[in-house]
């Protein structure tokens, strides 16, 4: 699939999305507690996506059953919602999930605490906010797109972390995953030239300990092969002539 520069209509439909599914996620947090199930948390999210008159995007998509990927502790992503997967004090939880608003998406990830998490889970999930922004300072006409991965590792190794090499980030447009690729480590070309009006989604997905992931047996978990924890976050930003938009944020 080439990759699209979006019209100005097209652009606006996905800033709307990106300010519901920006509602959904501060609204899906706040609701998040110990003792919940993840089959309770996706429930949850799916009602408040279609409370704004959206379509939750992840929901069917290549089979997944729900609406939201809830990802706990060593789980980096598209952990499956369980009503015996229960989420307790002290664990963090990625949350990520989309919406379709009039035939365009939106696609976020928020790593969150419950309760009273560690110092050093606290910094996982700060160093992996901070380094999607490390990244889209290379988000604008006239850089490469892997300019944007480099930053995003260089910025998380420096840490000691592992970056998830097995998931990257992607395009989105009227699909959720459109070209093109956009790895979260530093590659040996620079990559294509960004233009004003592409829509991408950038996500780091950082491991405390190895980068190595392996898929549990349901085929849609994946977890930190040496048990180690992982974070996640991701939002839908639009490459423009200057500093890059936030839609998802």
């Amino acid at each position: 699939m080439p990759v699209t520069i979006k019209s100005e209509r097209e652009i606006n439909l996905m800033r709307e999305a990106g300010k519901i599914l920006s509602k959904v996620h501060e609204e899906l947090a706040k609701e998040v507690k110990a003792g919940m199930s993840s089959f309770e948390i996706d429930k949850i999210c799916e009602k408040i996506i279609r409370g704004y008159d959206c379509i939750p995007s992840f929901l069917g998509y290549e089979g997944y059953p729900g609406s939201v990927c809830i990802s706990i502790n060593d789980e980096v992503v598209h952990g499956l919602p369980s009503k015996d997967k229960i989420v307790k004090d002290g664990d963090i939880v990625s949350l990520d999930t989309g919406v379709i608003w009039k035939g365009y998406q939106s696609d976020a990830a928020r790593t969150i605490a419950i309760g009273e998490i560690s110092k050093e889970a606290q910094q996982l999930i700060e160093v992996t906010k901070q380094s999607f922004f490390e990244g889209i300072k290379y988000a604008k006409e006239g850089y490469h797109l892997y300019d944007i991965s480099a930053a995003i590792g260089d910025y998380a190794e420096k840490f000691g972390y592992g970056v998830v090499r097995e998931l990257v980030g992607h395009g989105i447009g009227t699909e959720m995953h459109e070209d093109p690729q956009i790895p979260n480590f530093r590659q040996k070309k620079r990559g294509m030239k960004l233009q004003a009006g592409m829509t991408l989604a950038i996500e780091p997905m950082i491991n405390m300990g190895r980068p190595d992931v392996v898929w549990t047996d349901d085929d849609w978990t994946v977890v930190t092969d040496d048990g180690s924890l992982s974070a996640h976050y991701e939002n839908t930003i639009l490459i423009t002539k200057g500093e890059p938009e936030i839609l998802s944020l």
